[in-house]
């Protein structure tokens, strides 16, 4: 069975880290773009970093730039997202998903697989 699970959500001061994991099973994320997205209540989901399964190379939405590092451990067959400096704008049900191929994309259509997300909430 595909599935992605997402893990290490909660609740943080702002200015405070949290770090998520994704991690798959039913198959290898070494194959296919990692993207981490995330939709706030009454606003659409949005792109917040990916990362390519050719090189490595990672892309991240200019809000995020800085702040958010993603990277993969294809041995753990897993994906994180570490997040320093969190701001109440960051308040989100962060999602991964994986995306056949190795582009660099934010486009919803072409990730084929999500997992059912994880809660952020960054609060004084």
């Amino acid at each position: 069975q595909v599935q992605l699970v997402e893990s290490g959500g909660g609740s943080v001061q702002p200015g405070g880290s949290l770090r998520l994991s994704c991690a798959a099973s039913g198959f290898t994320l070494d194959s296919y773009t990692i993207g981490w997205f995330r939709q706030a209540p009454g606003r659409e989901r949005e792109g917040v970093s990916c990362i390519s399964s050719a090189d490595g190379s990672t892309l991240y939405a200019d809000s995020v730039k800085g702040r958010f590092t993603i990277s993969r451990d294809n041995a753990k067959n897993t994906v994180y997202l570490q997040m320093n400096s969190l701001k109440p704008e960051d308040t989100a049900v962060y999602y991964c998903a994986a995306s056949r191929g190795y582009y660099l994309h934010f486009s919803f259509f072409d990730y084929e697989y999500w997992g059912q997300g994880t809660q952020v909430t960054v609060s004084s």
